[in-house]
């Protein structure tokens, strides 16, 4: 991989002048973050289509949806009595 030295930010300098590394992103089109001397990361601008969220299929939004009341409900069943008693003493 052939990286512009001009294009190469360390980790500490980025994590100080973030706004700066981030600019420079912006007039480059993207920046490589050096970790020990390696680069561990690329910044790279997004425009237009690309920075589009996606949204889950209808699918797993359920399948997520059932995962997370699953843990809930076990949540819920494990600390029933505590939670029973925080609702009586909030009816007072």
């Amino acid at each position: 991989m052939n990286i512009s030295t001009d294009k190469i930010v360390s980790i500490s300098e980025a994590n100080q002048n973030f706004s700066k590394t981030a600019r420079l992103a912006d007039k480059l089109g993207e920046v490589y973050i050096f970790k020990n001397n390696k680069p561990k990361y690329r910044l790279t601008v997004i425009d237009g289509e690309e920075a589009e969220l996606t949204v889950p299929a209808p699918g797993e939004t359920e399948e997520v949806s059932e995962k997370k009341l699953a843990k809930i409900l076990g949540v819920i069943k494990k600390y029933r009595k505590g939670l029973e008693e925080l609702l009586r003493l909030s009816d007072k």
